[in-house]
């Protein structure tokens, strides 16, 4: 297990990287239409803003934390042996937002080590604000605290309902029409990552998606926790690697929405 000090060690160090990482992300978006974009699939783009980001962060923290295993979106996933720390990264989530000129796109990192989510941020350049929390660290929006929304039902707040082109329209809108049929109003701006930090930080009440990969929401959920609020065992069954579905919200929210996604 890693002592306290080596993880404060490590949480300090990612809230600098990140904001340079969103730096970085941030000259590129400013001349975004000098980048060479490419389609990974449908809805999913990549460019060089992506992978030139990532690879700052993989860099300094192979040769900060050598003994770190690394998973990022565009590089993939460094040796990873079960004793090993992890860093989980997404350089920009929200790429689609990115490169269409919109703000709603972030730098995302988390930490795990031994199954366990310990910390995670998440910066969103444009908006100027850097979310973070952790196992003792408290949820804050750029070092102010943050709190939950305080409804208990879906129809006192918005809820912000995720949708990957990796699922049929046939899988998603069953459960999207029940959320709807029960009073549910939606929210969605193109960063799973941003959605949930503002469930954290008490702009939304909740977040439902029916799959979610890692890097696209460690480091939020690592503020969700932070803030008192619950989500699903989001490891579970190979989370990290193969992604999973995706509640959170306070207790009343949470089972609602788990109840409309499970059903």
């Amino acid at each position: 297990m890693i002592e306290n000090s080596a993880l404060s060690a490590r949480y300090a160090f990612a809230l600098d990287l990140i904001r340079d990482a969103g730096d970085l992300a941030r000259s590129y978006f400013r001349n975004r239409n000098a980048l060479t974009i490419k389609s990974k699939g449908l809805q999913d783009v990549v460019s060089e803003a992506d992978l030139n980001t990532e690879l700052l962060i993989r860099e300094r923290l192979e040769k900060h934390f050598p003994e770190d295993a690394f998973l990022g979106e565009e590089t993939g996933q460094s040796a990873f042996a079960p004793e090993q720390g992890i860093w989980v990264v997404d350089p920009i989530d929200g790429t689609q937002p990115f490169v269409s000129g919109l703000s709603s796109w972030c730098v995302s990192i988390a930490f795990v080590q031994y199954g366990e989510l310990q910390f995670g941020m998440v910066y969103a350049p444009e908006r100027d604000e850097l979310f973070a929390g952790g196992i003792g660290f408290p949820a804050t929006l750029n070092g102010a605290p943050v709190g939950a929304h305080p409804g208990r039902s879906i129809r006192e707040g918005i809820v912000c309902f995720g949708y990957s082109t990796r699922l049929p329209a046939s899988e998603f809108l069953p459960p999207f029409s029940r959320f709807i049929e029960r009073g549910g109003m939606f929210y969605r701006d193109g960063s799973g990552a941003l959605g949930l930090c503002y469930v954290a930080a008490g702009r939304l009440l909740g977040y439902a998606e029916q799959h979610i990969n890692s890097w696209d929401c460690l480091g939020a959920i690592a503020v969700i926790h932070a803030a008192g609020l619950k989500t699903n065992d989001f490891l579970a069954n190979e989370g990290l690697t193969k992604g999973n579905w995706l509640v959170a919200g306070n207790q009343e929210v949470y089972a609602e929405l788990a109840d409309i996604l499970q059903r």
